[in-house]
């Protein structure tokens, strides 16, 4: 039965019980927008399995048919462009998106209200109506043209594919609306729970600091286009703190500085007393990141980059690590220091056969914190091992951030592979050497606990039993590409596939696991590929206000001579590390300094058969650097994913204390593959 207005002539009481009704109707909409997003990502997210079918499928059909199908290649691609592009609003409506939580923790539930409805109208709507717009015009064109496949017995219909551009970017207009909506009810009906907490004043106090060090910073460069490029930076970093999604910072500030440079170069800025421009930057030259997207959600390296993902979510969901801490607890239980050598030990297994930070972190904190608290370990020393052994699986191979650095310095990911098997190990190496040497010089950080039995055969074999299914895992996946075997991507889709085996044969399989895993590969990717799209237009306007040429010209300009260009380099990526995630500094910092490198010169060694030893290394030494970036305050997430787990008698004081000798060893690791290079480059040698 319908409900009825009240029985009155006062005109208030009924405006009010119009906004009521009206209020209601909008709610119930944003919750229909919710869930047939959700419905749609919980349909789409089923075809990275047709996606491991499809690599599956098609490794098979060439080694024992020894046939080829062009067909399953483009199929891989277009699974990955689906499950990427409908991701981006399943992770909008899920509140998935990456943020850096350091301020916007601290803010009452309002402040964050209305920072989002700020930042959605801001920054992320202007990019979705650029998006839909430029879209459905690079669709139309192909629709006109009938775009088919380069290769003549590909597939029919590109134009099909390419419409996920604009429908995807509805979809994410579509959430972005249901975010507002669900928004301004909450502000409307201003609950006092939702006012505990900072309010924007934290907020706005940072963003005025940074505004200080922008200006004062443009006095030191003289082109406009050089003050534009500054301001661009240090604005996207600002934004950061307010905690609206890091991809949305970078799109929203990307177009935000276009349209300025037109301003600019239309001599409408005159007031500001700067010189004009001749960026040509506008809408329609902005449109040219489509091209741009579609190229991303087309390319055959990323693809790896579900299917690692889903290979490592399906380990932890198989009980591999479960296995190894019980087992390798029995054979460490009289050494002093034993579990945290344990820990370390299974966070290198999980690294090569992962390369999920938070899984790994969350995983071994789990596991491992309540014992170590229960024989009395430091807290220091416990946060600090889980912590540092779980973050080895963005270096140890197979590693997704080796994957999208191969993608943006144009190397090959199995060379990049080859090149951090040595430089992980040898930080895990280092890392036990710390816990053993430590718990010897002081025996009460790491006691042996009481009533610890001496290792026999048995606790040998059942070590042998954990351990020799996931190394024969990792040999499929590594040594495929190692010999030539399988590309990187074709080895992902068997890894995934191995990993789906291994849980069954474990017998922890289940639908409702497959599920998560699912879930989970598909919120990662969708989040993972948001700041890859707000990255390409980040960058995009960045280059084109001569960004590039700026760095390249003060770093080149320095005149620290090569080795010292290098390390001046890596010195600013690991000041950076401590605002920005790896995501963001790989994708916008990282490509900046391909010709910087390229241009010094460098001599290292390539054994003759090394394509571009000098980048391999150099790469290598970033990715080694930016390890130390889940580590460091403020914004380490290995610490933030370590709090959430870690028992109540460890404090987050502990967890800053405990991590410091971990990312004095990663530094000591760095060191040694800067002083001797070959430990990245004479694998890749040796697979030639």
């Amino acid at each position: 039965m319908a409900e009825k207005f009240p029985q009155t002539d006062d005109p208030i009481e009924i405006y009010e019980t119009i906004l009521e009704h009206e209020d209601r109707d909008k709610q119930a909409l944003a919750v229909g927008i919710d869930h047939a997003i959700k419905g749609v990502g919980h349909v789409v997210m089923w075809a990275n399995l047709l996606l491991i079918g499809a690599i599956v499928t098609q490794v098979t059909c060439r080694y024992l048919f020894n046939l080829n199908f062009p067909k399953l290649d483009e199929l891989q691609w277009h699974f990955y462009g689906l499950v990427t592009m409908v991701g981006i609003s399943y992770a909008l409506v899920t509140d998935s998106h990456v943020r850096v939580d350091l301020l916007h923790i601290q803010l009452s539930q309002r402040a964050q209200r209305i920072i989002e409805v700020i930042g959605i109208l801001t920054l992320l709507a202007p990019f979705i109506y650029l998006m839909v717009d430029q879209g459905y015009d690079y669709f139309a064109e192909s629709l006109r043209v009938n775009e088919r496949s380069n290769s003549p017995i590909g597939l029919p219909a590109r134009w099909a594919f390419k419409a996920i551009i604009p429908i995807s970017f509805v979809l994410l207009g579509l959430a972005a609306l249901a975010r507002l909506i669900h928004d301004a009810h909450a502000l409307f009906v201003d609950a006092p729970e939702e006012r505990k907490g900072s309010d924007l004043r934290l907020i706005v106090w940072a963003l005025l600091g940074f505004a200080v060090v922008a200006v004062a910073l443009t006095f030191l460069v003289h082109t406009t286009e050089e003050k534009l490029v500054i301001a661009m930076f240090l604005t996207f970093v600002a934004l950061l703190f307010t905690g609206f999604p890091v991809a949305w910072t970078l799109a929203g500030v990307g177009v935000a500085f276009c349209g300025l440079a037109y301003l600019f170069d239309n001599g409408m800025m005159n007031w500001t007393g700067l010189e004009e421009t001749l960026t040509g930057l506008d809408y329609l030259s902005l449109g040219a990141v489509v091209n741009r997207v579609y190229a991303t959600m087309s390319n055959a390296v990323l693809v790896a980059l579900p299917m690692f993902i889903f290979m490592g979510l399906m380990l932890d969901e198989s009980g591999v690590a479960e296995r190894l801490m019980s087992s390798m607890q029995r054979l460490f239980g009289t050494v002093r220091g034993g579990l945290a050598i344990t820990v370390t030990m299974i966070g290198i297994i999980l690294a090569a056969s992962t390369g999920i930070i938070g899984a790994s972190v969350v995983l071994l904190g789990v596991l491992s914190l309540p014992s170590m608290m229960q024989q009395k370990y430091s807290p220091t020393l416990a946060a600090g091992v889980v912590s540092a052994s779980g973050t080895l699986g963005i270096l140890i191979p197979p590693s997704i951030m080796l994957v999208i650095m191969a993608d943006q310095m144009a190397l090959s990911v199995g060379d990049l592979f080859m090149a951090a098997v040595f430089p992980g190990v040898l930080i895990g190496v280092l890392y036990l050497s710390y816990i053993f040497i430590l718990s010897l010089v002081k025996r009460d950080v790491a006691p042996v606990p009481e009533g610890a039995t001496r290792p026999d055969w048995a606790a040998v074999k059942d070590v042998a039993i954990a351990v020799l299914p996931t190394l024969g895992l990792i040999l499929a996946v590594l040594g495929s590409i190692f010999a030539g075997i399988t590309t990187p991507t074709e080895a992902s889709g068997i890894g995934a596939i191995g990993a789906t085996l291994l849980a069954l044969g474990y017998r922890r399989l289940t639908i409702r696991k497959l599920v998560n895993v699912l879930k989970s590969t598909f919120n990662t990717t969708a989040y993972i590929f948001a700041i890859f799209l707000g990255a390409t237009i980040f960058s995009y306007v960045l280059r084109e206000l001569g960004g590039d040429a700026l760095i390249e010209e003060m770093i080149a300009g320095a005149g620290f001579g090569a080795t010292g260009t290098v390390l001046i380099i890596l010195f600013i990526v690991f000041l950076l590390g401590f605002v920005l995630d790896w995501i963001e500094i790989t994708l916008i910092v990282l490509p900046l300094m391909r010709p910087i490198v390229n241009g010094l010169g460098l001599d290292i060694p390539g054994f003759g058969v090394v394509d571009e030893p000098a980048l391999i290394w150099f790469v290598i030494l970033v990715a080694v650097t930016l390890q130390t970036s889940f580590l460091t305050p403020p914004v380490g997430f290995a610490l933030f994913y370590l709090k959430g787990v870690c028992p109540p008698e460890i404090k987050l004081t502990d967890i800053y204390k405990g991590i410091i000798p971990f990312v004095i060893l990663q530094l000591l690791g760095l060191a040694f593959v800067f002083l001797w290079p070959e430990l990245a480059t004479w694998l890749p040698s040796v697979a030639y």
